[in-house]
């Protein structure tokens, strides 16, 4: 099969994760691989995805060839050494609302040209490259430029992967124009392979389905890299919040009240670097309201959590460009994402992606 051709937008910690894991199973063709889902998605596997553009706001990443760019800073994943060359150049990508104000001593942005200028020239490379899955990884809380990028994809006929909590997939008027230009959407905001929101929400749902009630719960996130520190900026969180919040009360049969759920991150830790700590607390009551609580840490690297999971989306919607099936693909949205348009519980959405990945289901 031919080749998923695609355009990553933001040259962070997540995205160079996902690259250098890319260079990693290369280079070890025998090893099982773990932390993918699908090893064979409709006929595509794991070396079937390429990059093919980049695009960034970093005066340090415009310019770079690719395996250059993921090794500068701010960026701190460097699990595979001496990367082999790429012919994909990065290319800039405007600021607009991209760079909060505690990062952008960090990424020392690009000062854009005329965005009209940007936009052609956007265009042109993706035209140029042949790019047909769009793949962003914008910061939180960056509205203006998310919404810039979905009308690029609706232009040059690309699909849109949406790692990110800027509602686009969910929300009915965007998903509205994916279907009418008969072009796939996955979103939003990528549900970690083992991460804070996907054990939060997988505990809850057994408390809820095993009879005991809830009567309040906590989700608390720290880490040291600047999505961290991006996220001090309590303007750029009101979508992450949504997000992560959603996707543990869709677990429940009755929905908590708003001062008994706090999901969210917390705090910038330097020295965590790209390990993620999570600490969540259940609160509630058994048989003759006899009380219960439990709490949990769990410790991950939040880039080698995520990748995984984007790859299998960057395979569905190569595998809905090819069906020609335009919109939210809903299994894998509700799989893969925790702010998708349609919440199922984990094993109905794993039960509706792969019957999608069999052609089972259109969407």
């Amino acid at each position: 099969m031919a080749k998923i051709n695609c355009g990553v937008i933001g040259i962070g910690n997540c995205f160079a994760g996902l690259y250098q894991g890319l260079e990693y199973y290369k280079r070890n063709p025998g090893r099982k691989i773990v932390g993918l889902m699908h090893e064979n998605m409709g006929g595509y596997s794991l070396q079937d995805v390429e990059f093919t553009s980049a695009f960034d706001v970093g005066k340090n990443k415009i310019g770079k060839s690719l395996d250059q760019a993921i090794m500068q800073p701010p960026n701190m994943v460097d699990w595979v050494k001496n990367m082999p060359p790429s012919k994909v150049v990065v290319k800039e990508s405007p600021v607009l609302d991209g760079v909060g104000i505690y990062v952008q001593n960090k990424i020392d942005p690009v000062k854009n040209r005329d965005i009209a200028i940007l936009r052609k020239e956007v265009l042109a490379e993706i035209a140029s490259t042949k790019t047909k899955v769009l793949v962003n990884y914008l910061p939180v809380g960056s509205q203006k430029a998310v919404e810039w990028w979905a009308e690029i994809a609706l232009e040059s006929g690309c699909a849109f992967v949406n790692n990110m909590p800027v509602f686009i997939a969910s929300r009915p008027e965007w998903e509205a124009k994916f279907r009418k230009a008969n072009l796939p959407i996955l979103g939003d905001d990528t549900k970690g392979m083992i991460g804070a929101t996907i054990v939060h929400r997988t505990l809850a749902r057994l408390c809820d389905e095993r009879g005991a009630e809830i009567d309040s719960t906590y989700q608390i996130n720290v880490g040291g890299n600047t999505d961290f520190l991006n996220m001090k900026e309590q303007e750029r969180l009101e979508s992450k919040k949504i997000s992560k919040t959603e996707s543990v009360q869709s677990q429940l049969s009755k929905r908590l009240p708003d001062d008994k759920i706090y999901i969210g991150p917390s705090d910038f830790i330097p020295f965590l670097r790209n390990t993620k700590l999570a600490f969540i607390r259940v609160e509630g009551k058994m048989w003759a309201d006899i009380p219960f609580n439990f709490e949990l840490r769990l410790d991950v690297d939040d880039k080698a959590n995520s990748a995984g999971i984007v790859i299998d989306a960057i395979r569905a919607a190569q595998i809905a460009l090819d069906r020609k099936v335009g919109g939210a693909v809903e299994g894998a949205s509700a799989y893969l994402m925790k702010h998708p348009p349609k919440q199922f519980t984990d094993p109905e959405a794993r039960k509706a992606f792969d019957d999608f990945i069999a052609g089972k289901r259109e969407r």
